[in-house]
């Protein structure tokens, strides 16, 4: 398949709604900017979705789903979005909490007694669910193979004490955040997270998402490729200009937060079971059969759009979530609390950093997304997906070329693209 073959196929119908061609009328902005991200900053494949008042308007892939194998990105490709799971783990949880449940602002124990040790007995719900909790490592030591079989994270968290006074700081719990949220709503229904996503989100929608893939959905799978490196002084320029901050300001808080050892390297690595040296655990069917439900979740870029579409808006008959609940799960919470780790005097604006509602991301100057109300999550290596109520939106956008940069322009050309359509 030709560079040029890919870019055309990005114009084909995902098939599976009324969308006959990859824009509707009004749309031609965004198969634009979808076209010219093959070309700079360039894609290998790569799907967009969007939809609008429950109703799909754009549905954009092209490239290929494995380089190597000349493999053409179909129509049915999935992909490993990374973090992007975190915002399907939050709607789990906040369908419970709409039902009645779950308390936010109930101690975890309520639901989960034995979390209550060492420090942890009043530590809310929301404060998981808002990185506050104090817990984005555990001690370990623990194995891949103990990682993937779930409970021996549980008892690691059980027995884990908070870095900090839990409610009054907070920080990235890049990894444990699947196993925090999970395990409450496991607690709850008697159901893994990935169960529950996949009978109460996926299975009224329709959609193409996994938290704990089938293997007979291996075929589908797009193979992983990464962008070139880049150096620390291209990734300082990169987080001056997206964040507005100045370069003092900027240095210090990465020396301070990814330095070898620091707080947010720990993160990743879930008490040594996790090689992020290599990520080569990323490419295993071990990794995409598990649950990590802050990671692993593979889906394509329609269901992504579909979901979020569901949270603001009736699509075909199933509303997610009712407008209360987005308001109250949308509402900022890390605003109000200093981030863990920084040296003493500095202190970065959550708008700027880690603008962190109850789950989701929300839209700030870094990552304006569609509109000033919209929420979502991004994923490492690129991906994205988010809701706006305003507009009626659901979006999403998925990649299989990794690419780490801070200032990586494709999923905000795209969504400077729905923007400029939506007028």
């Amino acid at each position: 398949m030709t560079a040029d073959q890919g870019r055309d196929n990005a114009f084909m119908s995902g098939g599976g709604d009324d969308l006959e061609h990859g824009v509707a009328e009004g749309w031609g902005k965004l198969a634009d900017a979808f076209r010219a991200n093959f070309e700079a900053p360039g894609e290998v494949g790569a799907a967009c979705s969007v939809y609008v008042g429950g109703r799909p308007v754009a549905n954009l892939w092209g490239g290929l789903a494995d380089r190597e194998a000349n493999r053409p990105w179909r129509n049915d490709t999935i992909v490993h979005v990374a973090s992007t799971t975190k915002g399907a783990t939050a709607i789990c949880a906040h369908l419970l909490a709409q039902r009645g449940e779950l308390d936010l602002d109930a101690p975890v124990a309520q639901y989960w007694p034995e979390f209550g040790a060492n420090g942890k007995e009043q530590i809310k719900v929301r404060w998981l669910l808002s990185h506050q909790a104090g817990l984005p490592l555990v001690d370990g030591p623990l194995t891949f193979e103990q990682a993937c079989a779930w409970h021996p994270v549980i008892r690691a968290l059980e027995a884990q004490k908070p870095l900090w006074q839990p409610g009054t700081e907070h920080v990235y719990h890049a990894v444990t955040f699947g196993f925090l949220v999970g395990e409450v709503v496991r607690r709850i229904c008697g159901k893994s997270l990935g169960t529950f996503f996949a009978e109460e989100v996926a299975a009224p929608l329709g959609l193409s998402a996994w938290i704990g893939l089938p293997e007979e959905h291996e075929e589908r799978v797009a193979r992983l490729h990464y962008a070139a490196p880049f150096s620390v002084e291209e990734l300082l320029a990169g987080m001056i200009a997206t964040t507005g901050l100045d370069a003092e300001t900027v240095t210090a808080w990465v020396e301070s937060m990814w330095s070898p050892g620091s707080i947010q390297m720990r993160a990743g690595e879930l008490g040594g079971a996790l090689d992020n040296a290599s990520g080569e655990y990323v490419l295993t069917r071990a990794w995409r059969a598990a649950e990590f439900p802050a990671a692993n979740m593979l889906a394509d870029a329609h269901s992504l759009a579909r979901m979020y579409a569901a949270t603001v808006s009736d699509v075909d008959g199933v509303r997610l979530l009712d407008p209360s609940t987005v308001e109250r799960m949308t509402a900022v919470q890390t605003d109000k609390t200093r981030m863990y780790g920084l040296p003493p005097g500095l202190n970065i604006p959550a708008d700027r950093s880690f603008y962190m509602s109850l789950g989701f991301w929300r839209a700030c100057p870094p990552a304006p997304m569609v509109g000033p109300g919209s929420f979502g999550h991004p994923g490492s290596g690129g991906s994205i997906a988010l809701g706006d109520p305003d507009a009626g939106v659901g979006f999403g956008y998925v990649t299989n070329l990794w690419n780490f940069r801070p200032d990586d322009p494709r999923a905000s050309n795209l969504a400077k693209a729905v923007r400029s359509c939506l007028g």
